[in-house]
């Protein structure tokens, strides 16, 4: 018999075995994970776990408005309050777990400070799993959950294995990811083409919605934007996790047939990434663009830094050489730069990546470019291929402050969830929030999870 069973040896999960196992240090705390243990870890091991935080003392400025303004006002304002005055004290508690952090090495400088930890997602696994099994929590890999075992009164006590074992456990944290590695489910949520959308690492892949369907078997209640996605635009040739290509706002985006489809200059890159990688996988033929910039990409700060790739781009002395690489055809690549070009009535004084400028094309030409709009002249030019990612899905169980997964009648007994698993994000991802939320909160589900087996004090 276990006191809390966890499931996913992710950010949450782990927060919440080692939140558990310090309050109660004599309690019997297990992770168990559906991976090998050299790939447990989900999403986390591959992330960049950018989060947040103007330091680790105080989280970025207008956080609370920020949060609600990505989510166009659905989102849970407390929650989104609990996450940021929550933040620092777990950022400093992980650090006592062994975790340093650094300032992000990401795209941009100028843009408004984020942190992460020092080996970035891989970092966070390291470093809690050392500590979680010091403290003493048991691990059990290749091991997949398949349904809550309840009792009478619908009271959570343990975890049915996919194996057929029965897992006893006074409560259980549900922290094992989104549906976005579940082809059928995608399909179910998002329609055609979804259950072929890549995965933006091999993590990704793992979360098969598992912790989502056995929870609402059990009455939990969903929550989220079930329509949602965070998906990001990276290089379909790449073989590297999280391959992002993030210089489209300077240049142009066409389709196969080299006609342009989307204002590249919209917003700064991380507010029209979801939308353009929805549009490409799901609206374009083959699920494919191409982003085109003139060699003054390359003077651009930070440049390489935008560019995860480790393949090169193509590169032409003319646009016509450069459609011939891409298989566009020339004459209407080369007819769309030039009624692009001829739009751009301008060039910034100062260029300034960083921040949206203002130089929008002439009206006559669609799509509208709405910022950073100067013409493609500077050879060489060069062609970057563009296909969506996913990262996770949005829609999941339903918590509250405490992390209980909640039910018709109340918070189900015995039942806490943290992560991706939960449904708190609308419309669209806020920016360097998903690993801030997952520890936060999976720490909250741990400690909650042992006062409820032990009391208030559980270490007595």
């Amino acid at each position: 018999m276990y006191d809390v069973l966890i499931v996913g040896q992710g950010a949450a999960g782990l927060a919440a075995a080692i939140s558990a196992i310090e309050l109660a240090p004599q309690a019997r705390v297990a992770v168990i994970d559906r991976m090998p243990a050299a790939q447990a870890g989900g999403n986390t091991r591959w992330s960049p776990s950018n989060m947040r935080m103007k330091s680790l003392h105080e989280v970025s400025p207008n956080f609370e408005a920020d949060m609600m303004t990505a989510s166009m006002g659905r989102g849970d304002q407390a929650y989104f309050h609990e996450l940021a005055v929550c933040a620092p004290d777990t950022l400093h508690w992980a650090q006592q777990q062994g975790l340093q952090f650094q300032t992000m090495d990401y795209f941009l400088k100028a843009w408004p400070t984020r942190i992460q930890p020092v080996g970035k997602g891989a970092g966070i696994i390291d470093a809690f799993v050392k500590s979680a099994k010091e403290k003493g929590v048991e691990f059990l890999y290749e091991c997949q959950a398949a349904s809550l075992l309840t009792d009478s009164n619908n009271a959570v006590e343990g975890i049915a294995t996919a194996d057929g074992r029965r897992l006893l456990s006074k409560a259980v944290v549900l922290a094992c990811g989104g549906f976005q590695g579940n082809p059928q489910m995608m399909r179910e949520e998002f329609g055609d083409r979804a259950e072929t959308l890549r995965p933006i690492s091999p993590g990704t892949a793992h979360n098969d919605g598992e912790g989502i369907r056995m929870a609402l078997a059990a009455g939990a209640l969903a929550s989220g934007d079930w329509e949602g996605m965070h998906i990001e635009p990276v290089d379909p040739r790449s073989q590297n996790p999280a391959a992002l290509v993030l210089v489209y706002p300077y240049g142009i985006l066409v389709d196969r047939d080299g006609r342009r489809f989307f204002d590249e200059g919209g917003a700064l890159v991380h507010e029209t990434w979801e939308e353009l990688s929805r549009v490409i996988h799901f609206d374009l033929p083959g699920s494919v663009a191409w982003t085109i910039v003139d060699s003054r990409v390359l003077d651009i700060p930070d440049y390489e830094s935008a560019v995860r790739s480790e393949v090169p781009p193509l590169k032409a002395d003319t646009m016509e050489e450069l459609a011939v690489l891409a298989g566009i055809d020339p004459d209407t690549l080369a007819d769309t730069v030039s009624q692009y070009n001829a739009a751009c009535i301008g060039m910034p004084t100062q260029f300034d990546a960083s921040r949206v400028d203002g130089l929008s094309t002439a009206l006559d030409v669609t799509p509208k470019k709405s910022n950073w709009a100067f013409a493609l002249r500077k050879p060489p030019f060069l062609a970057f291929p563009v296909a969506g990612a996913i990262v996770y899905t949005f829609g999941g169980l339903s918590t509250d402050l405490g992390a209980r997964v909640r039910g018709q009648g109340g918070p189900i007994s015995g039942l806490y969830a943290a992560g991706e698993i939960t449904g708190h994000f609308y419309a669209r991802a806020p920016n360097a929030v998903a690993v801030m939320r997952a520890l936060v909160f999976g720490r909250i589900a741990g400690r909650n999870a042992i006062q409820m087996t032990y009391g208030e004090r559980p270490g007595k």
